[in-house]
């Protein structure tokens, strides 16, 4: 989406897209709002109508509050604003990230796929030199996802390397129980959102008992009020909550979170989901202002493109991700 003090033609707006650099030629800020189909809480049929109508809003209170119901379409507003008043239309963080002075340690992900993929995948982040690589789990059959996993662990100890695996709701209680059990074994890291969302009382009796740490994911997805945040985490109490501004309330709705994970000692990291390089580019910077230090946070997803919008200047380099215009 576009932000301007006046009108933008159709050609202006294709030529950012194609060179974002030109924004520093313009008025115009630039940001994205990526919802995911079945997902994003604020996804439906008519959701071009949906972003007009926020927009106009918007516009009429110059108030963002309306908008924790909506976070795809705030987090684009957000970091548009934040384009709109950037001296190149990028640079939305004062950070050493931001400079190109730093850069954002991240997670090596292993995409879902058969297990000679999988395989292809895992062996490619580890030639990479990934100290973190995070694997989707439960689309295989499980012997084989642990097969995987013993395979990596193999390669590297936990001294050297954190296995972090992300099931996306794919077992039971009883069957996540027993996946925890293995997984321990092989000294990973932690397991995001192992049974499916809204069953608050099966989460926190797993995260009770497990025998490693359970972050939640899908679980955050529509908790978009400060009071009912206080209650996921104060009955589930994971110990680690993953961020996606896209899905969970924008920069200001993960401020929330944060502020009450933080309360109650749970930790956190931020991931990207599906955003294209402009979304991306704000998530990292947004990342950086937060002072993660070496935890690495998921901001690998841009690799899963084919195209993806140039001249952004993030480049991952290693383990890390950097911004160098």
């Amino acid at each position: 989406m576009f932000i301007s003090e006046s009108p933008i033609d159709e050609d202006t707006c294709r030529a950012i897209i194609a060179d974002p650099r030109l924004l520093s030629a313009y008025k115009i800020g630039v940001g994205e709002i990526a919802p995911l189909h079945d997902l994003s809480c604020e996804y439906g049929r008519d959701f071009q109508n949906t972003i007009d109508k926020c927009c106009r809003e918007f516009v009429a209170s110059n108030d963002t509050t309306f908008l924790r119901y909506y976070p795809s379409i705030r987090f684009g507003i957000e970091t548009a604003l934040r384009s709109l008043h950037a001296h190149d239309g990028l640079s939305l963080f004062d950070t050493a990230f931001t400079r190109g002075e730093m850069g954002i340690p991240i997670n090596g992900l292993v995409w879902m796929g058969d297990k000679e993929t999988m395989r292809q995948r895992m062996l490619q982040k580890m030639q990479a030199g990934f100290t973190c690589i995070k694997l989707k789990i439960g689309a295989l059959h499980i012997e084989e996802e642990l097969a995987l996993l013993q395979e990596l662990r193999q390669m590297a100890s936990a001294k050297d390397l954190q296995i972090r695996v992300d099931a996306n709701g794919a077992f039971t209680e009883a069957e996540a129980l027993e996946v925890m059990e293995q997984l321990e074994k092989l000294e990973v890291h932690s397991i995001e959102q192992p049974i499916r969302s809204g069953d608050w009382d099966g989460m926190a009796r797993l995260c009770k008992i497990a025998p490693l740490p359970i972050a939640l994911d899908e679980e955050l997805i529509g908790v978009n009020t400060p009071k009912l945040k206080e209650q996921l985490l104060q009955e589930i109490h994971p110990a680690y909550i993953v961020l996606k501004p896209t899905l969970h309330g924008g920069i200001q709705g993960c401020d929330e979170w944060i502020e009450r994970a933080t309360q109650h000692n749970i930790g956190y990291w931020i991931t990207s989901a599906l955003e294209s390089n402009i979304g991306l580019n704000a998530i990292a910077q947004y990342t950086a202002s937060l002072q993660t230090g070496d935890f690495a946070q998921g901001l690998g997803t841009g690799q899963l493109f084919i195209e993806n919008i140039p001249h952004t200047g993030l480049t991952i380099e290693g383990n890390k991700l950097f911004r160098k215009l």
